[in-house]
């Protein structure tokens, strides 16, 4: 029996953050599924409030409403919380009157949305399935932003106890995460963890000879590191940078940074200082040519701070996984991608803080053969095809959503 679903979010496609592509293929596969689906967001960019989009659009048979006054950017802290203020208030009244309402799907990003889903689903009656891509008010105090056991962190901690009471279907990305709420409040019966799914229809493996965007960014014969996507505070890439400074002289190696995000400022302020010859910083590209901006890689980095495990689930190793590349984790171990690196024998760890060693295992990398490298990328592949495929992924977490929303199946 069909349901009307109403998505809460401040991002949504076509933005570039990851919540807001994950978000839209949920809402797809549940319009495939013969579901209503009503999605609230901003109207602005979420990392760049210049770019507008439409207030009123219909995609893949989601009708998306975008809300005025919703997003101001990321920095500002008080002008990011005040946005979401905002956009919470607008959702609530908007949700207060979306007719037939069976269900509201909800993530933690931002924090604000979950508060608009708890007021509907008290004056409503509906149900609620709370999507788990991140943790406060742990975040902010991992981060040093405020102090623990402070107003706000017991006020915020308030909050997260009612929502995971009153959601009737929870998913957390890692086992990390379940763990930390399950600290929060007794889950029990009502979890299923499961990661992001990597964009597999826009990402494939290209040989760099076949590879237009390699062909016109890396200069030939260039062995390039890369990070792609947001760069935030739990995501540090000192280390690597720290590391790259010292290992100018290896003239074919190159770390490319691209993305945006709080933690860009790193990146760019390292270039502008010291004026590397093997550092270069790019912004998001394009989504339609994601597939070819990732393959551009030989390994990607990806980053976890040593004290948000559990916390952020940083979901960039899936779409380097896709395109078959292996990986060089910054980060702590065990954390969700430590687990994937070593069960699948695709790729390096280093930890925060050792550049000698960071240096070293760079070194081993540049060493290792190609055809190892391409067993690394095969093996992250299959991984992606037999475990984290989208089809397989997406289609698990609607099953939640329908099981929230009272669909037997």
């Amino acid at each position: 029996m069909a349901r009307t679903i109403l998505i809460l979010t401040q991002v949504y496609m076509p933005d570039p953050a990851s919540v807001g592509q994950h978000m839209h293929d949920a809402a797809a596969e549940l319009v495939r599924r013969g579901h209503r689906v009503k999605v609230y967001a901003a109207s602005r960019g979420y990392d760049d409030p210049t770019r507008r989009y439409p207030l009123r659009e219909v995609r893949d048979g989601v009708q998306i409403r975008r809300l005025p006054l919703s997003s101001f950017g990321k920095k500002s802290l008080p002008l990011r919380v005040l946005a979401g203020v905002l956009l919470m208030l607008q959702e609530m009244v908007r949700g207060l009157f979306t007719r037939r309402l069976s269900c509201i799907l909800v993530s933690t990003s931002p924090p604000m949305c979950p508060v608009a889903a708890l007021f509907i689903s008290w004056l409503r009656r509906v149900p609620i399935c709370y999507w788990v891509m991140d943790l406060n008010p742990d975040q902010v105090i991992e981060l040093g932003k405020v102090k623990d056991g402070s107003l706000p962190v017991r006020c915020m901690n308030w909050l997260n106890r009612r929502i995971l009471g009153r959601a009737k279907r929870i998913v957390p990305l890692d086992r990390f995460m379940e763990a930390r709420l399950q600290k929060k409040r007794d889950i029990t019966g009502k979890t299923a963890v499961m990661p992001p799914w990597p964009h597999d229809d826009h990402v494939e493996m290209i040989d760099h000879a076949d590879n237009p965007w390699r062909q016109e960014h890396v200069d030939e014969g260039c062995f390039v590191i890369m990070y792609s996507g947001n760069h935030g505070f739990s995501t540090p890439v000192r280390t690597v940078l720290d590391a790259a400074l010292q290992m100018q002289g290896d003239a074919g190696l190159e770390f490319l940074f691209i993305g945006g995000g709080v933690g860009k400022k790193d990146v760019d302020d390292t270039i502008a200082q010291h004026e590397p010859t093997n550092i270069r910083s790019m912004p998001y590209q394009p989504f339609e040519t994601l597939r070819f901006s990732l393959s551009a890689a030989d390994v990607h980095l990806v980053s976890v701070g040593d004290d948000v495990v559990g916390v952020v689930h940083p979901c960039k190793i899936y779409g380097a996984m896709a395109v078959g590349r292996p990986i060089l984790l910054l980060g702590p171990d065990p954390c969700h991608a430590s687990d994937i690196v070593a069960d699948n024998r695709i790729g390096w760890h280093i930890p925060h803080g050792d550049v000698d060693r960071a240096i070293e295992v760079l070194s081993q990398i540049r060493s290792t053969s190609p055809e190892e490298l391409r067993a690394m990328g095969e093996r992250a592949q299959q991984a992606i095809r037999s475990t984290y495929s989208k089809a397989a992924l997406c289609g698990q977490f609607c099953d939640q959503v329908e099981l929230a929303a009272g669909v037997s199946r």
